[in-house]
């Protein structure tokens, strides 16, 4: 099906002002910085995980299950999950390592968040390659596997007596930090002028009533 002209049917039963919104976010996407969950099991920290994402432009998040089957909470989410790339994997009995491998074959470096290794804080965390950010379970962080295929280990520079973050507000700290520092710093951040035109498709089939009908009375298939 071809993004160009199925957006330009779609667009006709949107508003100007919702077009243009579209238009706007999709420029600010990027998938130079992808987010990796792995095995989280309580439903409102992933889904705060997602909604931070959607807020700080980050397209792709990669969820991996391994023990716990991952579900949305729609209330803390707030709709985030429908305008973002999200990728679960969980046909396997152990799915970090080739969903790893595969981020790695397509060009990402992967960065594991961690407070036992002192490679890289978020500030200085190199950004010559696009990064996956992986972000373990809740109490135990993330496996063996993560540590033994990262390519990088990467902290929040803590002050207190606690150990880590919640989860949920140490995603939202790295999106905010590396999101910025990858506008600021990497010439080549946004999506491609057809990654944006596929991405404003997928959001008009999705916001439009009956949109797959409409497509198809338009003979666009």
């Amino acid at each position: 099906m071809d993004p160009i002209k199925g957006y330009a049917c779609l667009q006709e039963f949107m508003t100007e002002e919702r077009d243009a919104l579209f238009r706007r976010i999709a420029a600010e996407r990027t998938r130079y910085l992808s987010v990796v969950i792995e095995d989280i099991y309580q439903p409102h920290n992933a889904s705060a995980v997602l909604r931070s994402c959607d807020c700080f432009g980050i397209q792709d998040v990669h969820i991996i299950e391994n023990e716990n089957e991952w579900n949305i909470n729609e209330g803390v989410a707030m709709g985030a999950g429908k305008w973002l790339t999200v990728n679960q994997y969980n046909s396997q009995a152990h799915n970090t390592a080739p969903t790893l491998q595969e981020l790695k074959n397509q060009g990402y470096q992967i960065a594991a968040t961690t407070p036992h290794r002192d490679d890289y804080s978020i500030a200085n965390l190199p950004l010559n390659r696009p990064i996956a950010l992986v972000f373990g379970a809740e109490v135990r962080g993330v496996s063996d596997t993560v540590f033994d295929m990262a390519d990088h280990f990467v902290r929040i520079p803590m002050h207190g007596f606690t150990e880590s973050f919640n989860i949920s507000v140490a995603a939202a700290l790295c999106l905010y930090e590396l999101g910025g520092r990858i506008r600021r710093e990497v010439p080549q951040w946004q999506l491609s002028p057809e990654e944006q035109t596929a991405l404003l498709f997928e959001w008009a089939r999705k916001s439009v009533r009956e949109s797959d009908a409409i497509l198809e009375r338009n003979g666009i298939q």
